[in-house]
């Protein structure tokens, strides 16, 4: 999850199109509105920028969330550009799909593709009623010591679905608006994020203009790690707190737009909502998914 976590934490952050928002958040969520029998769809990109001395390091994450009133459906596209390349390169595609439920998506499968130019893995997994079906091509050099139960891992969501899945979970009143814990399977590893709310602040970004929550992030390793990783308490590759900004929006969906972390390589790395739509699916044209 060492790559994964970054990509979807990280420049898989998702996007919110230009939308200003109450700051106190409705007790419904865009999946009241599916269950009522409204399909929609959920546009979500987000660009990201770092220096490396005088260069800068670019790369964005394109997500399309399908939701009928009983199944889901996740597209993404995770890629970074310029220099980035040589320092860590990400090109994955990345699909998820499952269940509508009253509060929250539910997965059933997952396929990640990643197109790196060294392993160029693939993994995919299929939840049951007793267990997490996994296939890597080509396999992990090991599952981790202890790896995940199958009891830890029907009890995670694969990270599309966790994250995005995340900003549609109701919060009742006086809930921490952040949420959490964040749980994550990947196909091997196993990973819970935290939560701490900050107090609302203003933010601006292309994509969305109003207050968010900023939330501290913190992790725990459950399972699926080597023995050496699993009392680390930061992201692979990040020097100090990770920051994410969620926004309450009208639609009672409390979305992050922006997220910052220091890394150990190439100084502090922003990511910030570039675009976020939420559409009826019915009204999609053929040749123009947005």
């Amino acid at each position: 999850m060492k790559r994964l976590i970054a990509a979807t934490s990280l420049l898989g952050l998702m996007s919110v199109g230009s939308m200003a928002a109450d700051t106190a958040p409705p007790a419904q969520t865009p999946l009241s509105a599916v269950k009522a029998g409204e399909p929609m769809k959920m546009v979500y990109e987000v660009k990201a920028n770092a220096w490396a001395l005088i260069i800068p390091i670019t790369g964005k994450a394109n997500f399309r969330v399908d939701m009928k009133p009983e199944t889901y459906s996740i597209k993404g596209k995770v890629k970074t550009t310029g220099l980035a390349d040589i320092l860590v390169n990400y090109d994955m595609e990345l699909a998820a799909s499952g269940y509508v439920r009253d509060d929250h998506l539910e997965t059933y499968a997952y396929v990640s593709q990643n197109s790196d130019g060294k392993k160029n893995r693939r993994v995919e997994m299929t939840y049951g009623k007793t267990d997490v079906d996994m296939t890597a091509k080509p396999k992990f050099g090991s599952l981790g010591e202890p790896p995940a139960t199958p009891e830890q891992k029907l009890n995670a969501s694969d990270p599309l679905t966790a994250f995005l899945g995340h900003g549609f979970i109701p919060r009742a009143a006086g809930e921490d608006p952040c949420g959490g814990p964040m749980k994550i399977f990947d196909g091997r590893q196993l990973t819970w994020l935290h939560f701490e709310n900050h107090g609302l602040k203003p933010i601006k970004t292309q994509g969305y203009k109003g207050e968010a929550y900023e939330c501290h992030v913190s992790m725990d390793r459950i399972a699926g790690y080597e023995e050496d990783e699993i009392n680390k308490d930061t992201l692979t590759g990040i020097d100090g707190p990770l920051r994410m900004w969620m926004a309450p929006l009208p639609n009672g969906a409390i979305m992050p737009v922006k997220i910052q972390a220091d890394t150990e390589d190439i100084g502090t790395v922003t990511l910030q909502v570039s675009k976020l739509k939420f559409l009826p699916l019915e009204t999609e044209v053929a040749g123009n998914p947005d």
